[in-house]
């Protein structure tokens, strides 16, 4: 009976109470332990545009403003690595309207970053990890201009995953290891967890602390399969482009209740 009464006052009415709590929240998950990366896999921008009768590069689109919300949160919060999911190396198969509509505003993007004051006035590096060769050479050039744009930053970090597979990085890592040992770099006893690392796309990435997946879906999806061994994980219901800033501070604030134990 409650809820049918709630459901036909206006939303606008509600907005003071719903502030008065991100507020709150936000106090708490401030004063707690703040996970120094925070990885997500950016799930139901196609999904969102089609509830909205709408073509999917238009969900994309609010998916890349939902980005830069996020990353503004993770600024507040002190979180100081954030990694994204863009896009992967099964993507490829999607489409090629979709695929090129996606890889035109990834051009876009990048080119975006490097005129961002926000960027710049915070010192956040910008990181690309994948198969780069994979992407035509216009999304690459302007990646280049970003990292280069962003290399001496580093109080934040965004590492971007494009063109990016989990067993695709463990695969290209140990095809180095195996060039290296056989130029006589190396030594089979050499080989342990930390050396395997350095042979990353990104080795100096800490492991993420928290993965956050929306849009609904149970799995990971081949995403960081070596540095979320002791991640904590979190899938949630809402789209991408509805994530909400209540949503990510809850997150953290289940994830500063648990205990890491990692493995022990």
């Amino acid at each position: 009976m409650l809820y049918r009464v709630l459901s036909h006052v206006p939303h606008v009415l509600f907005k003071p109470i719903y502030d008065l709590y991100e507020r709150y929240l936000f106090e708490k998950v401030k004063s707690g332990n703040i996970p120094k990366h925070v990885a997500i896999i950016m799930d139901g921008n196609r999904r969102w545009a089609r509830k909205l009768e709408k073509p999917p590069w238009y969900g994309h689109f609010f998916g890349s403003k939902k980005l830069e919300e996020i990353l503004e949160w993770c600024r507040e919060l002190g979180i100081r690595t954030l990694t994204v999911y863009a896009f992967s190396t099964e993507n490829f198969r999607r489409s090629p309207e979709e695929v090129n509509a996606l890889m035109n505003l990834f051009e876009q993007k990048f080119k975006e970053l490097v005129e961002d004051e926000r960027i710049h006035r915070h010192g956040v590096k910008v990181n690309v990890i994948g198969r780069k060769e994979m992407l035509p050479e216009n999304v690459r050039r302007a990646i280049e201009q970003a990292e280069r744009a962003t290399r001496k930053y580093n109080n934040y970090t965004l590492n971007i995953a494009l063109a990016y597979g989990g067993r695709s990085e463990i695969v290209d890592a140990a095809k180095e290891i195996v060039s290296d040992a056989l130029a006589g770099k190396l030594k089979p006893e050499d080989i342990d967890e930390e050396l395997i690392k350095r042979y990353l796309y990104y080795p100096n990435m800490p492991d993420p602390d928290i993965v956050i997946r929306t849009g609904g879906e149970v799995r990971i999806s081949n995403f960081l399969l070596y540095q979320i061994a002791y991640s904590e994980l979190f899938f949630v219901d809402v789209y991408f482009p509805e994530f909400r800033k209540i949503d990510f501070l809850r997150i953290i604030r289940e994830f500063q209740k648990r205990q890491r134990r990692f493995g022990r």
